[in-house]
């Protein structure tokens, strides 16, 4: 028989809470994160084991049950049961926000089908803190998860990285994180990353400047690797003499047609890129069709 509480007021009973937790430093949790955790009748956790020293750390012997990329599909109609009969159920990850680049996106989707409240207990996460001390331009970004592993999977992600014009974040394993580093280097050239490494923890560093300097300082560590590279500016100085026609032309449809950019934001991020006016960036994509539909 599913047991109700009743320590949540009636309008949040029934309710799932999506509740961010540390990154690292365990007294990075918000009192609300804190307060949830006690109440709710069960937290899904994606590693009980390593949530379990979140708890204890602050005397919460709220009951856990896993959730995670294996069995999310089994235990959601377990834990829509329980939402149903009134219950109050907590989502959290291993680090950071729940559902990104981490299990739980298939279950929020699910219990919002039912019409159950969804509600955020927002907190930390590796991504915008990553973002806020890259000193790039973050106005707009996209986080990419972790770079595939099988070989055309990757290609195919890597492209994605080239032709996304702005600032781009991702997650790395430490000992994959040299191999990735070089690979963007050939995807995108010696662009500026910064890696962040352990963030908030006692052996927390951040390198920051061109892939090819980056890459002599930093090393195959233990530690979880956050990647934040300026893919909207190229990092030589001086602008090229004469772009290509034909080079700035595939760059614009690869950011339109793969990127999903937008034709004006295309032309904006390729004058920066290339340190030349819109215009002008416009006439050399309009000399390029004209020379194409000739050739035709």
């Amino acid at each position: 028989m599913v047991k109700c509480y009743n320590k949540f007021p009636s309008f949040m009973r029934g309710t799932l809470f999506v509740v961010a937790t540390p990154i690292g430093n365990l007294d990075d949790i918000s009192a609300r994160a804190l307060r949830v955790l006690r109440e709710v009748s069960v937290i899904a956790a994606e590693d009980t084991r390593r949530t379990r020293h979140l708890l204890a750390r602050y005397a919460i012997q709220t009951p856990t049950s896993s959730l995670h990329e294996h069995n999310e599909r089994a235990k959601t109609s377990l834990f829509l049961a329980r939402l149903e009969a009134g219950e109050a159920i907590a989502l959290v990850c291993d680090a950071g926000t729940p559902t990104l680049a981490d299990p739980g996106r298939r279950f929020v989707q699910a219990v919002r089908t039912r019409g159950i409240a969804v509600v955020p207990i927002p907190g930390p996460s590796a991504i915008l803190a990553a973002l806020s001390v890259s000193g790039f331009d973050a106005d707009t970004f996209t986080f990419m998860g972790f770079p595939p592993v099988r070989s055309k999977d990757r290609s195919l992600w890597f492209e994605a990285v080239r032709c996304a014009g702005r600032a781009v974040v991702f997650f790395e394993a430490p000992h994959r994180i040299l191999a990735t580093l070089n690979d963007l280097q050939a995807s995108t050239g010696d662009c500026e990353v910064m890696v962040a490494r352990e963030m908030t923890k006692m052996h927390e560093t951040f390198v920051k400047g061109p892939i090819s300097d980056v890459l002599k300082q930093v090393s195959a560590a233990r530690g979880e690797y956050t990647v934040v590279a300026d893919i909207g500016v190229m990092t030589n100085k001086e602008p090229a003499s004469d772009p290509n026609p034909d080079e700035v032309a595939n760059l614009f449809y690869r950011m339109t047609e793969y990127g999903g950019m937008s034709r004006r934001k295309a032309i904006t991020e390729l004058a920066r890129r290339y340190r030349r006016r819109s215009r002008e960036v416009y006439a050399l994509i309009e000399k390029h069709k004209n020379r194409v539909s000739i050739d035709q």
